[in-house]
Parts: structure tokens; C-alpha cells; sequence
């Protein structure tokens, strides 16, 4: 179901849409090419306001999937662009891994530099009793499944990685292939991404979104481990049902595709998955098609479920 109002005539897209709740108020924020976006609601299924561009970098392009937390009073976004200053990874990319900072949940946000080098994409920074962590998407040229993967990294400090990262999850199914033969003949491209993380008892989960975003194999999985462990670069991390099986929680039916990149948010009990999609009937937008929808999820002992409908929550 379509959770964000939709104006379009001045449709910009709401790709990758990461929630948090503050102070009992509800935000998203969204990818943008030319900045990042933010809504917010006092309400999770109520009437959202578009707050507009909440940071932008004058000549500046391809703003990728923002991830926010609170520490302190002060609201930090991580978040990836083009990055030309630095030195692209082995296949000429050079999106990188960024952090902005404001006081308020809607900005402004003002730059404070660079946390990752090319190419870093698609984070999600969290808070354990072990300290800070950020996981995010990299690329891989080795192995026999080649391509953008998983890793997490403890930080310093908000500004701060700490080490090297650690590899979390690596594609393992023909699912999660993004291109066929990208640099080479018989070797094929795959893509994980989008992660997040969350606790619930004695289980940790980690979603992700696998393979290319215009097929219909593109997906929503998740996987889990058992274990109360707040290191969480030492988390072992199992797909799920196991890492040879397609067993997507979302994935393209009969009146949405393209279904990935989502966030989670538990409200007084009950699990709500937030996601991008695009509508398969004409729906009168150009450009990115890509909007926010919510659907309810359980969890329970190492399982998710998601309910999708297309007229309701």
C-alpha cells in the first residue's frame, strides 16, 4: 500500500525510505538525485507532510538512500554521492559514504565530511551496547560471485570508522545476479544491499534487497542469527531459509515491482516494513516511479512474514 502523498506534478520520487520515530512524531527520508527529501507524520498511518529537500551539495549529483540516528540530541545522516575527489574502486565507481549533522530531525543538515571511500553505498548505522556500527554496501572483484556485498564496521565516532569492515553477507544465488557478463564473458555482476538491522529477543535480523531492481526477480530477504552477541562484527549472519534457496519476503506481484530497500519500525507491538516500489499500471509519474509503502511484519523466533495488500495495510 502507498504510504506517502504523491504530488505529480512536482513528483521527485521516494526511493529508499528509511523511519524513525522521535519525541512521538514519525520521519522518513528519501533518496533524491539532486538531495535527500524528508516527511513526517505524528502518526505512522496518517497523513504525511512533505518537508521538502532536507540537504543538498551545490554541484553535486546522484544522492543515494540516507540512514539517520540520534545521539545526544543531535541527528546524524549517513548517506552516499558522487564523490570525484577520491579515488574510484577497481570498476571506476565513485559513490562514497558521507555524514551530515542538524539538530532537528528535518534538517538543515550540514555536511562533516567522509566516512567510507568509493565505493560505499546504502548504510545503515545502529547503536548496541557495544558501540556504534555502521553497515553498508561495497563492491567485491574476487570470488566466484563478484559484485556489491555486505560488510559492517565499528565506529570511533559518529565521523569515525574504526577498522577494516567486516563481510556480512556475499550473493549466493543466481537471484541476486544484477548484470550478466558486466566486465568479462561468464562473469556475471550480483548486488546486495539496502541492509537493516534490527533485535527482537534472541534473534538479530538483517534485511537486504538482492539482484537488479528492474527485474522481477528483484527481491526482499533477510537473514538471521541467534544470539545475544552486540559485537556485531561478530554476528554470523545466516540467510534465510538458507543461502541457496530464492525465498523472498517481497518481491514484484500483481500491482507493485521493483519492491526493495526498506526500513523497519516497531509501533506499540506491531512490525511495520517500509519500502519502495513502483505501481505495474500506468500511474502518471516521470522519472524515478519509485514511492514509499508500508505493509505490516511479524517476527518471531528467526522468522519474518510480511502481509501485502494492495487497497490496505
Amino acid at each position: 500500500m502507498q504510504l506517502l502523498k504523491i504530488d505529480k506534478n512536482n513528483y521527485i520520487g521516494q526511493a529508499d525510505p528509511f523511519i524513525i520515530e522521535h519525541k512521538g512524531r514519525y520521519y522518513i527520508y528519501t533518496t533524491g538525485d539532486d538531495g535527500l527529501y524528508g516527511y513526517s507524520c505524528d502518526t505512522l498511518l496518517g497523513e504525511w507532510k512533505f518537508e521538502g529537500q532536507i540537504f543538498t551539495l551545490e554541484g553535486r549529483d546522484h544522492f543515494w538512500a540516507p540512514s539517520v540516528i540520534e545521539l545526544d540530541g543531535k541527528f546524524y545522516m549517513y548517506f552516499s554521492f558522487e564523490y570525484y575527489e577520491d579515488v574510484p574502486d577497481q570498476g571506476g565507481h565513485h559513490q562514497a559514504m558521507h555524514v551530515a549533522v542538524s539538530d532537528t530531525p528535518m534538517g538543515p543538515f550540514e555536511l562533516a565530511g567522509q566516512i567510507a571511500h568509493p565505493f560505499s553505498i546504502d548504510s545503515h548505522i545502529v547503536k548496541t551496547q557495544a558501540g556504534l556500527f555502521l553497515f553498508y554496501s561495497p563492491n567485491t572483484f574476487e570470488g566466484e560471485r563478484i559484485g556489491t556485498h555486505i560488510v559492517v564496521q565499528k565506529m570511533k565516532d559518529p565521523f569515525t570508522l574504526e577498522g577494516e569492515p567486516t563481510v556480512v553477507l556475499l550473493a549466493s544465488i543466481d537471484e541476486e545476479i544484477f548484470c550478466r557478463n558486466r566486465y568479462k564473458q561468464g562473469q556475471h555482476w550480483h548486488t546486495l544491499e539496502g541492509a537493516f538491522w534490527f533485535q527482537e529477543g534472541e534473534w538479530q535480523y538483517l534485511m537486504y534487497s538482492g539482484g537488479r531492481y528492474e527485474d522481477e526477480t528483484y527481491f526482499v530477504g533477510y537473514a538471521a542469527a541467534k544470539t545475544t552477541e552486540q559485537d556485531l562484527r561478530k554476528v554470523k549472519f545466516q540467510k534465510m531459509p538458507d543461502e541457496n534457496t530464492y525465498a523472498p519476503l517481497l518481491r514484484s506481484n500483481e500491482w507493485e515491482e521493483g519492491t526493495g530497500h526498506n526500513s523497519v519500525i516497531k509501533v506499540d507491538g506491531q512490525y511495520y516494513c517500509v519500502y519502495h516500489a513502483r505501481n505495474t499500471e500506468a500511474d502518471g509519474l516521470n522519472g524515478d516511479r519509485r514511492n514509499a509503502r508500508i505493509a505490516k511484519m511479524h517476527v518471531a523466533d528467526g522468522k519474518i512474514t510480511i502481509e501485502r495488500y494492495p487497497d490496505h495495510i
